[in-house]
């Protein structure tokens, strides 16, 4: 399956200029790892790829404390979307300068300004985020940018434990973790799964889960 995906962005490369593959799904369903794999595949293949997930574009806990959504971030509107979208207008017109793009600090929780470099050459980018596909401004215009979008599907189950997990790792206690995941990360895969239909693709995450030995 991987192959076949690996295949299909294949495709969508540019002999010339630059276009924008979008991976989407809820939270803990394996877009990250799966973008990150098919940009480390494009690249052995020699084709110029650059991830640029949209965590970047995460308000700063400064700023969801002011606006007083820190209890639920993650959420739609705890993302600056007019930000994500002026960058992939840059990404796909300013091709002949590196562009430069926000990260996010796992370990910090925090976005990281000007860490990400998409160089003139690069001719695909792919980018993974959970809204790509919402229907609430300014992310129906963000998918007018999109050359295509791929939607990640995972059992809820498998998800949710993994989620568990996740925020146990960082730090929250178990009982705080599935509280979390109950209460602000359930409500956010109920949006995002409103999309699922928009997208240009399906994957289902449980048959590429047995290729790789994580999934993000």
């Amino acid at each position: 399956m991987l192959d076949e995906l690996v295949a299909r962005a294949h495709r969508l490369v540019p002999r010339d200029g630059r276009l924008v593959l979008g991976i989407t799904g809820s939270p803990a369903a394996g877009k990250s790892t799966l973008a990150a794999l098919l940009v480390a595949r494009l690249r052995q293949d020699g084709v110029p790829a650059a991830l640029v997930p949209m965590d970047g574009f995460h308000l700063s806990d400064v700023a969801l404390d002011r606006l007083g959504r820190r209890d639920r971030k993650g959420a739609i509107d705890t993302f600056d979307g007019d930000g994500y979208l002026a960058l992939l207008h840059r990404l796909r017109t300013e091709r002949h300068r590196t562009v430069w793009a926000p990260g996010f600090e796992r370990d910090l929780e925090q976005p990281i300004a000007g860490t990400i470099a998409v160089d003139p050459p690069v001719r695909l980018v792919v980018t993974e985020g959970n809204y790509l596909l919402a229907d609430r401004e300014p992310w129906p215009a963000v998918r007018t940018l999109l050359a295509e979008v791929w939607h990640c599907q995972l059992d809820d189950d498998i998800r949710r434990g993994r989620l568990i997990r996740r925020h146990v790792e960082f730090g929250k206690s178990p009982a705080a973790a599935r509280h979390w995941v109950t209460t602000v990360d359930d409500p956010n895969a109920r949006l995002i799964e409103a999309g699922r239909d928009l997208a240009d693709l399906v994957v289902d995450m449980t048959v590429l889960d047995g290729q790789v030995t994580a999934l993000g």
